[in-house]
């Protein structure tokens, strides 16, 4: 039991020693100047309190050795001293908090700077979907939405004004013992244990608010669905406003209801921690009074011991900088912890994240086949791709059609990379894509995805973010425009190319849903003019009518030069233009040929683009959007 006792200490120091370090580690980001600065104030000011004490000492034995008429004159230096004291106390309050905020600002600057990297760093999504995840990077984002959380900054700094307030410490000590000696154990021993009290109250408090991140997540959910310009619009049409706003406060209670019950608990536990070192603190001043009183200890000695005594007892009383140590500490263990889980992916995603740039590789478009390729979404049971067996050839125009469920859109997450086959494998020219690199495979492929990304930037920002890492091309710009159909837009924008795609922003335009498809479909071919090898389009013309989506796969056929075209549509009369259609049906490709010979094979595609021709000749439109600019 002896032995279990003894590891049992072992470990929880050298967890106290961890964590010291972890919190530590983080000014290294504030610089050293500005750090050095920084503690010099706080050694400094540490000392202030026992130098205090000392020079009030000073001044009272003064004024007591000298009551005739040459008092001011005797009493002129200590009381310049303390004079001095005081205003240096001033200067570094002053100095202290626009430093403090600076170096806290660099320090949570380039914490979330490091979560950015690391979250964009590993090449597939699976691990940032699962909850573990997101729940790490909640603890771990260092942007506090609540009194229960702190940043990294907090935390740092408030250690280092903790291992500050040591020194400060010892110096009241020494002030003590050089009058009191008693009086040191006397306060310091209840001080420590209230010290320790103090750290267990905010472990359990920390551990209480951790249960409730999930419902945090929940509660900013929904509170994000309920100020967001889109869902606003569903949230008032159908009249469930004060349905979420019920939502957002059941998870709110949820989440605070623990944490306020364990902040009730410790107010109502302050009277005993107060008892615990107020009442060593009564007997020292009540012993030393009472001496000085008999004549046994000076009057300047009575002044030292009281002022030094409070400045211990602060020392190792109640400061904000004990949670704000717990809390950020918490966050830093999960940034550790997502480091862990996310850090191996992000490492080797390192060796290719900067591959050569496109316009410098002149190599011909691979020939990129599935081989045998198997998948399943993490997590669960049903196998989406099974065996599935296709060639990309070079330059082609290569139509994917099947049902709803079917596995196109899967398909197309594999091909970008996004996901890793469970089985098979995707190759380009022979070789495997997961060996060039997947840094590097994208910058060969462009993709638009079904459910795009609408970003609130400039209408030529939106378009560029096609490939960002290069300096922006304004003839291939003007190319992507006028392939895709979005020149027509630009036209009707106030600013042409500077207008922000969101009427949030000052002159600013919201865009129909069939405009957006043109502005994202120009980004893909802004991509491919600055030399990307293929283009992957995941219903890339569901908001365009008939009529409108021929024209653009016309101009896109016309213009897409040597890259090689995947196309996903549900529009079997528009896909007739390919090259080659394949019907994907039970994970795997079941047919295969150009429209013709589909149509004269007389099987599952021919049937299926029977039933829509029929539907467009009663006049149906599968349209998704038909508005113009809002």
């Amino acid at each position: 039991m002896f032995e279990s006792k003894r590891f049992d200490s072992a470990g929880v120091i050298r967890s106290r020693v961890e964590h010291l370090v972890l919190l530590l580690r983080p000014l290294r980001d504030a610089r050293p100047p500005l750090l050095a600065a920084l503690v010099g104030l706080l050694v400094v000011q540490a000392a202030l309190p026992a130098a205090s004490a000392l020079a009030t000492a000073a001044l009272v034995a003064r004024v007591q050795s000298h009551p005739g008429a040459d008092l001011f004159d005797a009493a002129l230096v200590p009381l310049g001293v303390f004079g001095a004291v005081l205003l240096l106390g001033h200067v570094i309050e002053a100095l202290s908090a626009p430093l403090g905020q600076l170096a806290g600002l660099r320090i949570d600057g380039a914490h979330r700077t490091r979560i950015l990297r690391l979250t964009t760093a590993i090449p597939t999504i699976e691990a940032l979907e699962t909850p573990e995840v997101q729940q790490l990077i909640r603890r771990a984002r260092a942007q506090p939405t609540n009194w229960t959380e702190r940043t990294p900054a907090d935390g740092a700094l408030g250690r280092l004004r903790r291992l500050a307030s040591l020194l400060g410490m010892v110096g009241a000590c020494a002030v003590l013992a050089q009058y009191v000696w008693w009086a040191v154990p006397v306060l310091l021993v209840p001080g420590a244990v209230n010290q320790y009290l103090r750290n267990r109250q905010a472990s359990a408090f920390t551990a209480v608010w951790r249960k409730g991140v999930e419902h945090g997540l929940r509660a900013e959910a929904w509170r994000e669905a309920l100020i967001a310009v889109g869902p606003s619009m569903e949230v008032r049409v159908f009249g469930f406003g004060e349905w979420m706003v019920g939502r957002i406060q059941q998870h709110l209670r949820a989440m605070f209801g623990p944490t306020w019950e364990a902040s009730s608990r410790m107010l109502r536990s302050e009277w005993t921690q107060f008892l615990l070192f107020g009442a060593p603190l009564v007997v020292v001043y009540l012993a030393v009074a009472g001496d000085a009183a008999h004549g046994t200890v000076a009057v300047s000695a009575l002044t030292a011991v009281l002022t030094a005594a409070w400045s211990l007892v602060q020392s190792l009383g109640y400061s904000e900088d004990v949670r704000n140590i717990r809390a950020a500490t918490e966050g830093m263990l999960a940034y550790q912890e997502l480091r862990e889980l996310l850090g191996p992916a992000a490492s080797a995603a390192d060796a290719d994240a900067l591959p050569a740039p496109r316009a410098e590789r002149r190599t011909e478009p691979p020939l990129v086949a599935f081989e045998s390729v198997s998948f399943t979404y993490p997590g669960t049971e049903r196998t989406v791709l099974n065996g599935l067996d296709l060639e990309i050839r070079p330059g082609e125009l290569l139509a994917v059609v099947g049902l709803n469920g079917a596995g196109k859109s899967t398909m197309i997450k594999l091909l970008s990379g996004l996901y890793r086959p469970t089985g098979g494998r995707i190759t380009a020219d022979g070789t495997d894509v997961a060996d060039l690199g997947v840094a590097a495979w994208r910058e060969r492929v462009s993709v638009v995805f079904q459910d795009f990304v609408k970003y609130q930037l400039s209408a030529a920002d939106n378009v560029t973010l096609g490939h960002a890492t290069v300096p922006v091309d304004r003839a291939a710009l003007a190319a992507a425009a006028r392939d895709s159909g979005f020149d027509s837009v630009l036209e009707r924008l106030p600013d042409g190319w500077d207008t922000p795609l969101a009427r949030t922003r000052t002159g600013g335009v919201d865009l129909s849903g069939g405009q957006w498809q043109q502005a994202v479909l120009a980004r893909a071919l802004y991509s491919v003019h600055t030399g990307a090898d293929l283009l992957v389009l995941d219903e890339p013309t569901a908001h365009l009518d008939v009529r409108t989506e021929f024209d653009v796969f016309r101009r896109l056929a016309e213009h897409r030069g040597r890259a090689g075209v995947v196309l996903i549509s549900h529009r079997l009369s528009t896909v007739r233009q390919a090259d080659r259609i394949v019907l994907l049906d039970g994970g795997r490709i079941t047919e295969s040929g150009t429209h013709d010979e589909l149509m004269a094979l007389g099987g599952r595609y021919a049937e299926l683009f029977a039933i829509q021709a029929e539907r467009f000749r009663l006049g149906y439109d599968d349209r998704t959007d038909e508005s113009e600019l809002l």
